[in-house]
């Protein structure tokens, strides 16, 4: 049995899908501060299989020990976590409490039952502003830009750590880029609370008419156009690199790094195009001065994933548009 922290957000339950459709048995852990239960109850119609679910925060011990208590857990996919790069700026300790504290918790609990496989769902933030593209997992990290990717790097070093400690651990860090699109059915994709902080889902409010516009960030970046250039990958994509990585971790000890993206950089206005093509409708946006904290260009090496784990993305940017516009054509209001 598999238990899934985060479970019910955008990428948890992405994961959730093709681990039941895999045939794993999961429990599935989530407190719902950014994410909604609905999320969980169409993963199940979906599936046709009903989800073990504990509404609960990663941090709070004694329900987690409570939780391996009840069940046989073998290993572990963690996404729980706050997310939004902007928010981390305007409140760090919110996110170092949340972020790391919860992933201390977990790795306590998890050694108290003698639970050593982890697949821990970092972020490409942790390269910072990288001198040279595509970015490879040698590349050169801890210059982070912003609260939330020092605390998936803080999370990275203290997971070494615990494999230096106890060669038992099997660990497998996954470095995700930009993860976007939805599910096939149109009936889960992501679902921000209030203003989205990523750009996709930004966009398809807009094309539903929730805001007048969309802010591009920086027209001045050293890019093709001036618009900042990243790594977008299919959802779906993303939470198969998952079972990839889950199947790895479980039959290889030790602590791998992999990068999980398409190796493929598109501008903000790569992606504005790709949509309006794949919606057939206009979005309009403003260009703005830069964000703190982004940076001009970021996309992936995606070489050692597909060596490792046999596993390579297979959606383009304009199946990642006609999936994310399906989902918000159908649920104007998300998850409500």
């Amino acid at each position: 049995m598999i238990l899934i922290t985060g479970a019910a957000g955008y990428i948890g339950s992405h994961t959730c899908i093709e681990l039941l459709n895999a045939n794993v048995e999961i429990v599935a852990i989530d407190n719902l501060c950014n994410s909604k239960a609905e999320s969980l109850k169409r993963v199940e119609s979906i599936t046709g299989k009903k989800i073990i679910f504990y509404q609960m925060d990663v941090r709070d011990k004694s329900a987690l020990r409570e939780v391996f208590n009840k069940h046989k857990i073998e290993a572990v996919i963690h996404f729980a976590g706050l997310k939004a790069v902007g928010e981390s700026m305007a409140e760090p300790l919110k996110y170092y409490d949340n972020n790391i504290l919860s992933t201390i918790t977990l790795c306590e609990i998890m050694d108290e039952n003698k639970v050593f496989n982890l697949v821990f769902s970092s972020s490409a933030t942790v390269y910072g502003a990288p001198n040279k593209m595509p970015i490879n997992e040698t590349s050169a990290v801890g210059a982070t830009t912003n609260p939330y990717g020092t605390s998936k790097l803080m999370i990275e070093r203290i997971l070494n750590d615990i494999h230096q400690s106890n060669a038992k651990w099997s660990i497998a860090v996954l470095r995700y880029f930009n993860p976007v699109g939805a599910h096939e059915s149109g009936l889960i994709g992501e679902d921000p609370n209030g203003l989205p902080n990523n750009l996709m889902p930004f966009i398809t409010q807009v094309a539903i008419g929730k805001h007048d516009y969309l802010n591009v960030f920086g027209g001045d970046y050293d890019t093709a156009d001036g618009t900042g250039v990243r790594d977008y990958i299919h959802v779906v994509d993303l939470a198969i690199g998952h079972l990839s990585a889950l199947d790895y971790a479980t039959k290889n000890h030790g602590i791998v790094t992999l990068n999980l993206g398409t190796g493929i950089g598109y501008s903000v206005l790569d992606v504005i195009h790709a949509f309006e093509k794949a919606s057939n409708r206009k979005i309009a946006y403003k260009i703005c001065p830069r964000r703190p904290g982004d940076i001009a260009s970021c996309y992936a090496d995606v070489n050692l994933a597909k060596e490792l784990l046999n596993w390579t993305a297979r959606f383009d940017i304009h199946q990642m548009c006609r999936d994310a516009w399906r989902w918000q054509f159908n649920n104007p209001n998300g998850y409500q």
